[in-house]
């Protein structure tokens, strides 16, 4: 599924919610310019996928049609045949990963970040011995996350682990440095890649 794909189910997504958004909003929404959400909707409604009526004559109406529908429901199938692929693979992966810290004599682990990765870590990890110790997650924190509560990284002072799963992109070449100020070696820290 290329981008395109993507961003015209995100279009015909947004009209069949709402049938009345701005170019604007559709613009905002898919984080693409105001130029381009024009021509992008001027392509597709003259491929058919909805009409463009203006109620009145300064406010524009987008009506999905039977083709457009039809479009959503195959990009949809696609997107969703896509989402399962990469599941499949990253829990294939992050299962591989575990069993070769299993072998390695690794007992309890700790996921630094409730995100989604950390989900599939999750799931993975119950084909294992390996306890999960704590989920880490600063601006979770007390939130559930399945049956683990989301504790501040200061937890890290007095937490028993053994290796602390990095289970977020985001910052991922900050995280070590801001681990080494709670005295964990970076041999004791794994990125998920």
């Amino acid at each position: 599924m290329n981008p395109v794909d993507i961003r015209t189910l995100h279009l015909l997504e947004e009209i069949e919610k709402n049938h009345s958004p701005s170019q604007r909003q559709l613009a905002r929404h898919l984080d693409i310019s105001l130029g381009l959400a024009n021509s992008f909707i001027k392509r597709l409604a003259h491929k058919g996928y909805f009409k463009v009526t203006h109620i009145p004559k300064n406010r524009v109406r987008y009506i999905l049609t039977p083709k457009g529908a039809a479009e959503k429901s195959r990009l949809t199938y696609e997107y969703i045949k896509l989402s399962y692929v990469f599941f499949k693979d990253a829990r294939k992966k992050m299962q591989k990963l575990l069993k070769d810290l299993e072998s390695q004599g690794v007992k309890r682990v700790i996921f630094f970040g409730a995100t989604e990765l950390a989900e599939i870590a999750y799931l993975s990890l119950q084909y294992t011995n390996i306890e999960l110790a704590a989920v880490l997650d600063d601006l979770n924190v007390g939130k559930r996350f399945f049956d683990h509560m989301v504790q501040a990284t200061g937890l890290l002072e007095s937490a028993i682990f053994d290796r602390i799963l990095l289970t977020t992109s985001e910052f991922q070449d900050l995280i070590p440095d801001r681990l080494k100020k709670f005295g964990i070696a970076e041999d004791r820290v794994v990125m998920l890649q």
